[in-house]
């Protein structure tokens, strides 16, 4: 039995305005379907005799994570909170550490995969991860490389050694990314893979050859791991403790020093889309080359990427750009240029801005709030609240609010009184009173909320009860 373990952690800010900080690339939708990349992952484990999948993610991501593997119809799922990143092989040990404490002296097989990675060919990966199963149980620690059908400067690549198996091979070596004329040699060699990052070991293996490698690591992860606490399905780490853990790639740590390494061959539509040109590379196009998504009008355009959230996007006369659109933000690049996003970013970061952070549509555990508008001492806010669900009983020091009910029926608390507001009725809070919002009905709630008050940060707000264990 496979016990799939999904690394969801990460920002993605190369995907930057789509891309933020609290919704990065693994929970958005990125290619044509309904699903986020992560939802993808999941789906990706149907008819595999695998257990549920285990998901690591980061704390201030877990109730985003939470909401699509309920979607995913994994509600049960255990959910491993990172407090900080401390990159691929301490999140794998924790991991490993949290399978081997349920696993009664077996040595569960764990089936790492990315988050936020596109598999075209999923037969083909099923039957690759089935091809890994003999060897993981063998001792090796097993690596997927990805068949190269182009000459690519952005991965690092595996120079695969003898045959162990059909399509499965021992590993010579890790490469780092090469230039473009070592990549197109290692093409023409046919012995380099692609390092897809994707994995399949031994929790007890992989355990011990860290312990032989990188002994500091293990011994955080460890420690980190004997002082956990448990609310709802999520496992928070100890993060003082984990905090001291050396930041160190799996790679690094474990599979470049191994003795048991093994690489499974895998030819499946593979893509980790780490850029917007990458993104555009696997995406449909028209006959101009073109890759057109939401409302856009592209005149005498071609190969070119545009993604339009909320208005019309025309292009005229351009090729090779990438345009992409987002409520509060709207990037313009060249292709060959997408890389520099990044510096974007930072640069954003640097001037105290907040668009790196999130998008104007904030997702919180009741639901979602839209900043429709802002301006000196008022705010407004479109607030949708699922049905069952309830903000937190608070108040504010410096903001009065005023709610008007669009749709949906509100059950409001205000001071000592508790009554309905139905739809096209409204009710005020004023500065300093404890209230709480919630929805009792079977359809959304949404309404409009106008702030007023002398500061309207989200940190004036103080807690006296939440239903999600937030502060």
């Amino acid at each position: 039995m496979i016990h799939p373990v999904i690394m969801a952690g990460g920002t993605g800010s190369r995907l930057w305005p789509l891309s933020r900080q609290l919704n990065p690339k693994q929970f958005l939708k990125l290619t044509d379907g309904p699903l986020s990349m992560l939802q993808s992952t999941v789906a990706r484990l149907d008819g595999m005799d695998a257990q549920k999948p285990l998901l690591i993610c980061n704390e201030e991501h877990r109730f985003l994570a939470a909401e699509q593997m309920r979607q995913s119809g994994h509600e049960d799922s255990c959910i491993i909170l990172e407090p900080c990143g401390r990159n691929t092989a301490p999140a794998i040990a924790l991991a490993a550490l949290q399978l081997c404490e349920n696993a009664d002296g077996d040595d569960p097989l764990m089936l790492v995969l990315a988050a936020d990675h596109l598999i075209k060919d999923v037969d083909a990966f099923q039957k690759g991860v089935a091809q890994a199963v003999p060897l993981a149980q063998d001792g090796k620690l097993v690596t997927f490389g990805i068949v190269p059908h182009q000459p690519e400067t952005g991965y690092g690549y595996i120079h695969r050694g003898s045959e162990l198996a059909v399509d499965c091979y021992s590993v010579d070596g890790f490469v780092e990314k090469p230039d473009i004329q070592t990549a197109k040699a290692y093409l023409a060699s046919g012995e380099y893979l692609w390092n897809s990052g994707m994995f399949l070991f031994g929790a007890r293996q992989y355990l011990t050859e860290l312990e032989l490698h990188r002994p500091d690591i293990l011994s955080a992860c460890r420690a980190a791991m004997t002082d956990t606490s448990k609310d709802l399905h999520f496992i928070r780490v100890n993060s003082e403790l984990f905090a001291e853990c050396p930041s160190e790639s799996v790679d690094y740590a474990v599979m470049e020093k191994t003795d048991h390494a093994a690489v499974v061959s895998l030819d499946a539509g593979w893509s980790d889309i780490g850029s917007w040109s990458a993104l555009w590379d696997v995406s449909d196009k028209d006959s101009n080359g073109n890759s057109l998504n939401g409302d856009v009008i592209a005149h005498q355009t071609r190969d070119t990427l545009v993604r339009a959230d909320s208005r019309l996007v025309a292009t005229i006369g351009v090729d090779d750009l990438v345009i992409i659109e987002t409520k509060d933000a709207i990037l313009v690049a060249h292709k060959d240029k997408v890389q520099d996003v990044k510096a974007v970013v930072e640069q954003i970061r640097s001037d105290g801005r907040h668009e790196h952070m999130n998008h104007r549509e904030v997702y919180r555990p009741w639901g979602i709030y839209d900043s429709i508008d802002s301006g000196p001492r008022y705010q407004v806010k479109r607030i949708t609240v699922k049905p069952g669900a309830k903000l937190s009983v608070q108040m504010h020091h410096h903001r009065a609010e005023h709610w008007i009910v669009v749709s949906g029926t509100a059950r409001v608390t205000n001071g000592e009184k508790t009554y309905l507001v139905t739809e096209n009725q409204s009710t005020y809070i004023p500065i300093g009173q404890v209230h709480s919002l919630e929805n009792p009905g079977v359809i959304d709630l949404e309404l409009i909320e106008v702030q007023s008050g002398s500061y309207l940060g989200e940190d004036d707000i103080v807690r006296y009860e939440d239903r999600y264990g937030r502060k």
